[in-house]
């Protein structure tokens, strides 16, 4: 794999279906100091930087990698200059920035406002918040349990009144991107801004609670004994501690019925706080079914009220406090959940989530109109939302409406004509409005059949053992070349309507979520993996003082950059050549010291290194970075060197300055010019950012090529170098020895094993008894994640910036 191909792959991550105003930049005049090229054939053509000598640098003047000062570039004369240096043993002082050299302090606000709750009146592990249980200390996530319905993770997050928001007073709330920053403090779970409780509830009286009416739902129908209710139906409460799975849990039975069947259960967030009122209140409930769904394991809402109350003391005592403590989060639940019904399936309740909270704290991202469009997803039906958030996640791009089909869909076509009336899908049902680049996709959706039977009606040849693509292609080829212009209707005739994510749905949602989870990895699978308990994220808070995306503009180039990185990468995929240079043309030409430079001058060294990786820079350098590797592979040194150079100047602190200096290094070697590559070597040694293994190739570099009469005096680190390590050698039986697999053997015990494997028996044997595991740096990492736990999740600003994080940002 080309160098620098996989960290590109994950930066892009899914890719995506529509590159808008992408076309524009690949066509237009690129105003660049590189020019490659391919011939007819696809090969890579010479260009006239490619043929000569190496590119020498504009200036004149070299800094001396020994004392620091400007002297001329000509070999004769910088050789004598660095002899003197030497035997007057100038020295220049290396200085290399340490991980105790960092500030982890936080600052604080002068002024902060905090809305998290005060009360301490609860202390029993009864009245617990969802996040203190051990089974729930996952960030705010829990697990489905029966006597629970799909949507208690909002409820959970709505009822975690804890979470904390600290706001600078210097700036404007309403302004993120205001002069004086707010500082914006969020506790982890409270993503959504619906967790304000209602005024009006707060001041409702508890003298006399009996027939208050309490509007909410059955749920775990699947536990019930009655498969069908009817609307009226009489239904009464009761308590069941004995709960293996919730021991607040509260059973709902048939009033009506003499054996008293049970129904379902409350939903958890009402019961953890209606249990203890049932328990130490003797407070009673009686009800009636006021809907029926349609499905038999939907939530059925009900109507419940309180027939009686048993309150012991005056209303000034403890027991009166925790009782309107208790009484005010019924009223806070069933408020919260009057439009958020359990039906509500989980991924559709996820991405409401993100587009809700992506609006919430990047609204400056968004144009009026872009906002109104996402807004109005919130006003679609049910069945729109869940079908269109279905068909986003999957491959597509086209789809055939006689095959979507999904269990919680209950009216598919008129979802399908909702959502195309609200422009967020396309439908394909005229032959008139085919786009021509669409047609490989819509061929796609055909099966071997169909496709050997538009081919049959077609006259063309067709042989029975041929693949779908090699199909595909040979109908391609005849629609190009016009020998069969019906295909659009032989393809109408056999599919029916097709549809697809409209281009702007499309646009819109992926840059909502690229901006919630800011890398290219992560996606809605993310949420199912908490929901499923697979992946547990720690806890911490996410204060965030500082935007990653001041204005649209810088949002748009970024986005640019990443739809450029995906062409390069799909064409290197498809080994088109022609288009790998135009992208690294277009890369080359776009990167710039200017956007660096300001970061640095505003923000702090490392923030300001965290910050540019979301810029449009960085990402044409991975560009580059890629660019560079194909080009040694063609032995294109030349214009290797050249990008090296170009990455070098723009990017003056970035952590990858080791690797491309060894590299410029090496690809001066390559052309013939000793001379200068030892230069770019020494001159390497004396860079802060190059450290670690790249120093000690840099160092070996100098050693090999700073032989007499190129350099006379020895560096001071010929000794770490030169030390010679004790190489052990083990002998195996080899059970393959192909390029490109993992070596297997066969072990002491005659099982196959790794290399790894045969190293622990050779020293758990042969090597003096030792006993080992191989986790390559997991132990290390393991212990030092342990020790240093309290530190890494601290409260440090801007470092945790979503709810999906494993580790600090600047660490990532």
């Amino acid at each position: 794999m080309l160098t620098g191909r996989e960290s590109l792959s994950r930066l892009i991550g899914k890719r995506r279906r529509f590159l808008p105003s992408l076309q524009s930049v690949l066509s237009s005049p690129i105003q660049g100091s590189l020019n490659l090229s391919s011939d007819k054939n696809g090969s890579l053509a010479e260009t006239q930087c490619s043929k000569g000598k190496v590119e020498m640098s504009s200036s004149d003047w070299v800094t001396c990698p020994v004392c620091g000062n400007k002297v001329p570039g000509e070999d004769c004369i910088l050789n004598s200059h660095l002899d003197g240096c030497l035997s007057r043993r100038t020295k220049r002082k290396l200085t290399q920035l340490t991980l105790l050299q960092l500030n982890f302090g936080c600052s604080q606000s002068n002024v902060q406002v905090s809305s998290s709750e005060s009360e301490k009146l609860l202390t029993s592990d009864l009245y617990k918040s969802p996040c203190d249980s051990e089974e729930k200390a996952t960030c705010g996530f829990s697990k489905v349990s029966p006597s629970e319905g799909k949507s208690h993770d909002q409820w959970r997050r709505f009822l975690q009144t804890e979470s904390v928001k600290q706001i600078d007073m210097a700036g404007s709330t309403e302004n993120p991107i205001s002069d004086g920053r707010a500082k914006i403090m969020v506790d982890v779970p409270a993503l959504s801004a619906d967790n304000e409780e209602p005024r009006h509830l707060m001041d409702e009286t508890v003298d006399d609670i009996s027939g208050v009416p309490i509007d909410t739902f059955i749920v775990g129908r699947k536990f019930s004994d009655v498969k069908y209710l009817n609307l009226g139906a009489s239904i009464s409460l009761l308590r069941d501690p004995d709960n293996i799975n919730d021991s607040n849990a509260i059973k709902v039975l048939s009033a009506s019925s003499a054996c008293c069947k049970v129904l379902g259960y409350l939903p958890r967030e009402l019961a953890q706080y209606l249990s203890p009122l049932i328990e130490k209140y003797c407070l009673t409930f009686e009800g009636c079914v006021i809907a029926v769904p349609r499905s038999s394991l939907h939530a059925v809402p009900i109507q419940i009220v309180c027939q009686n109350m048993i309150l012991n003391g005056e209303k000034g005592c403890d027991n009166f406090e925790v009782f309107k403590h208790l009484w005010q989060k019924v009223l806070q639940v069933v408020e919260f959940a009057k439009n958020r019904p359990p039906n509500t399936t989980k991924y559709q309740e996820n991405f409401c989530l993100l587009l809700q909270e992506v609006l919430r704290s990047s609204p400056h991202l968004f144009t009026d109109d872009e906002k109104k469009f996402i807004e109005s997803f919130t006003s679609l039906s049910e069945d729109s939302r869940r079908l269109f958030v279905r068909l986003y996640t999957r491959k597509g791009p086209w789809f055939r409406l006689s095959t979507i089909m999904y269990p919680e869909v209950c009216n598919c076509q008129q979802a399908v004509k909702e959502l195309s009336a609200n422009g967020y899908i396309c439908l394909f049902e005229d032959i008139t409005e085919l786009p021509e680049d669409d047609m490989k996709n819509l061929l796609s959706l055909l099966t071997v059949s169909e496709l050997r039977d538009i081919l049959c009606t077609l006259k063309k040849k067709c042989n029975r053992g041929s693949r779908k693509q090699n199909l595909i292609a040979s109908l391609l080829s005849c629609y190009k070349g016009g020998s069969c212009p019906v295909l659009p209707h032989l393809i109408l005739e056999r599919t029916d309507i097709c549809t697809r994510i409209s281009s702007e749905a499309e646009s819109l949602f992926w840059r909502a979520e690229r901006l919630f989870f800011l890398n290219g990895e992560q996606d809605l699978s993310a949420f199912l993996l908490v929901d499923l308990g697979i992946v547990k994220y720690p806890t911490y808070n996410c204060i965030i003082s500082e935007q990653i995306f001041s204005s649209k503009s810088d949002l748009l180039a970024y986005e640019e950059a990443i739809g450029v990185a995906q062409i390069m990468d799909q064409s290197l995929d498809e080994n088109n050549f022609e288009l790998v240079l135009r992208c690294i043309m277009i890369a080359e030409s776009r990167i710039s010291s200017s956007s660096e430079k300001l970061i640095e001058t505003s923000t702090p060294e490392l923030m300001s290194t965290f910050l540019s990786c979301f810029s449009a820079s960085w990402v044409y350098s991975k560009v580059i970075l890629l660019g560079i590797s194909f080009l040694e592979r063609e032995q294109r040194y030349n214009d290797a060197i050249h990008l090296l150079r170009r990455l070098l100047n723009c990017f003056t602190c970035d952590r990858r300055r080791g690797y491309w200096t060894v590299r410029l290094s090496i690809d001066l070697e390559h052309m013939g010019c000793p001379n200068e590559s030892l230069s770019v070597a020494e001159t390497g040694l004396l860079d802060p950012w190059i450290r670690a293994g790249s120093r000690m190739a840099l160092q070996r570099r100098v050693l090999r090529l700073g032989k007499p009469p190129r350099r006379w005096k020895t560096p001071s680190f010929p000794e770490s170098i030169k030390r010679n390590i004790t190489e052990v050698h083990i002998q195996g039986r080899p059970l393959n020895c192909e390029a490109g697999r993992k070596s297997r053997f066969y072990g002491e015990d005659g099982e196959q094993c790794g290399v790894e494997q045969l190293a622990l028996q050779y020293y758990a044997t042969e090597g003096g008894g030792w006993q080992g595991v191989h986790t390559e740096s997991g132990i290390w990492l393991t212990i030092f994640g342990l020790l240093m736990w309290n530190v890494l999740f601290s409260d440090v600003p801007n470092v945790f910036r979503t709810r999906f994080q494993l580790n600090p940002m600047f660490a990532s």
